[in-house]
């Protein structure tokens, strides 16, 4: 049996992953902010101990999926643009880091290995609004890092992935499409419609399960041709 952990499983696309992944042959651990607050810095390694107990001392598969999406303008003040900054990193990359190295150093322990599948976005490529800097910040470091931790321990049976979506129909995004124009977005989007969820979520089900080890480090992208590397 499949031992997995989901972070920000609590709606959307991570909702949708928990449902994927949850079958006769796995035993899943779907945290949500209901759990922990992640910008606090104590509560990654306080879920990752908890979840370990829920999952019987073993987990196989991490999947960081949990973010905000919070405007930062830059015409706020010193003070309150570098505490939004901090935060979406904190929650963003900060915690995602600190939950991937613990299972790296569980994995090492067990000699096993194990497979982390990080959701980031398609800004961490193209870039976001002119009020997100900050979490186009958080994702390019996220598809980094998931790099990073791919070339360092592929020999260890420690594989990782990350998923690129583009918008996907989950309530941050309805709300970031009505607040810029959802026809004029949309527009940009060849495939002529968001993600769904469900899409999302199939993706982390294949690589959390599935995808060949020769694809660890692999980024894998779902934005409806609206960027193409």
């Amino acid at each position: 049996m499949t031992h997995i952990l989901i972070t920000g499983a609590s709606r959307g696309i991570g909702a949708a992953i928990a449902d994927a992944l949850t079958t006769d042959a796995t035993k899943v651990v779907a945290l949500s902010s209901a759990d922990g607050d992640l910008a606090d810095p104590h509560a990654p390694a306080r879920l990752w101990a908890e979840s370990l107990d829920r999952l019987d001392g073993r987990i196989d598969v991490l999947i960081n999926n949990a973010g905000v999406f919070e405007t930062n303008p830059i015409d706020k003040s010193d003070a309150d643009w570098l505490a939004g900054w901090n935060r979406t990193l904190e929650v963003n990359l900060t915690a995602s880091a600190q939950l991937c190295r613990l299972a790296v150093r569980h994995w090492q322990q067990g000699a096993r290995g194990g497979r982390i599948v990080n959701i980031a976005s398609r800004a961490a490529y193209r870039g976001d609004s002119p009020a997100h800097w900050h979490y186009a910040a958080s994702k390019a470091g996220m598809v980094a890092m998931t790099k990073t931790i791919a070339r360092a321990y592929a020999r260890e049976n420690i594989l990782a992935f990350a998923i690129c979506p583009g918008f996907t129909m989950t309530g941050m995004a309805e709300e970031y499409l009505e607040s810029r124009g959802g026809d004029k977005l949309l527009a940009d989007i060849p495939l002529g419609r968001v993600a769904m969820p469900e899409e999302i979520a199939e993706m982390a089900r294949w690589c959390a399960l599935a995808a060949p080890p020769s694809m660890t480090g692999a980024v894998l992208d779902a934005n409806g041709a609206s960027y193409v590397r």
